[in-house]
């Protein structure tokens, strides 16, 4: 069940001088982003924080259909001016998290206005306030306005795989990224790995090269193990932390979370 939520009843203090917005993005689709995303969500919310997804992909957002959700308001009745940022934030209550969901086949982030997209970013700042955690799901791929969020964020996981045009497109982020930002905290995460070590080596992989080129330190955000599961909870539009939680990628997912409890 999806209800509206009333953002004036569940502000919550927390540090300002503390980023808590975290971007998740990928130099290319079909890497699980989004599915990551989602599970992040969940499971901080399961971890007893509080924790808002928001949908960056305009042009082709699946967050509400992975959830199998149709909320009434979403991120394009913003960037119409039919709502504020805050109306759009909807609860998703089986997994105990908000959600502002995008508009499939509205266009992309490029195609917006420069004012509405300064309102955007101003306004999620706000609206961070009252969450401990914010995961942006932000679209595929390098262009600008992607990453224009993506280093509002206090740090990005940048989400791969092994394939060898995957590893390509997410240093090819890294790359642009860090150009425009030197300093840019990037966490690389190695999804549908074969096994751990695979995806380490994939990891060292990316590292080498962006030591080498870019002169960048890259971070090892998480590995998480390739596992049927995740297949079948997107299939049947419910979290894997809630159809399957004992499954490995659940358990790769709880890790990457203790992580970020832990500061690291």
């Amino acid at each position: 069940m999806i209800v509206p939520l009333d953002l004036r009843q569940t502000a919550a203090a927390v540090n300002p001088a503390r980023s808590n917005l975290i971007a998740v993005a990928s130099g290319k689709g079909g890497v699980g982003k989004t599915w990551f995303s989602i599970t992040l969500a969940h499971a901080l919310a399961l971890a007893g924080k509080k924790a808002l997804l928001f949908d960056g992909d305009l042009g082709l957002a699946n967050v509400d259909v992975q959830l199998g959700v149709t909320p009434r308001r979403d991120l394009g009745t913003f960037l119409a001016g039919q709502t504020t940022l805050g109306e759009t934030a909807t609860r998703f209550a089986p997994g105990g998290f908000d959600i502002i969901a995008g508009r499939s086949g509205s266009g992309s982030l490029a195609q917006v206005a420069p004012s509405r997209l300064a309102a955007l970013r101003s306004d999620l700042q706000i609206l961070s306030t009252q969450y401990d955690y914010v995961i942006m799901d932000m679209g595929a791929g390098i262009e600008r306005t992607v990453r224009s969020f993506a280093t509002q964020a206090k740090f990005c996981f940048v989400v791969t795989t092994d394939e060898p045009t995957a590893i390509t497109d997410a240093y090819a982020f890294i790359k642009v990224t860090t150009m425009e930002r030197p300093n840019a905290d990037m966490r690389l995460v190695v999804n549908m790995a074969t096994t751990v070590r695979e995806g380490e080596r994939t990891f060292a992989i990316l590292q080498k090269a962006c030591r080498e080129f870019l002169k960048v330190e890259l971070e090892l955000g998480g590995i998480i193990r390739r596992d049927l599961h995740v297949r079948e909870s997107i299939r049947k539009q419910t979290s894997l932390l809630t159809r399957f939680p004992n499954s490995e990628a659940a358990a790769d997912i709880q890790a990457i979370v203790a992580r970020l409890q832990s500061g690291h």
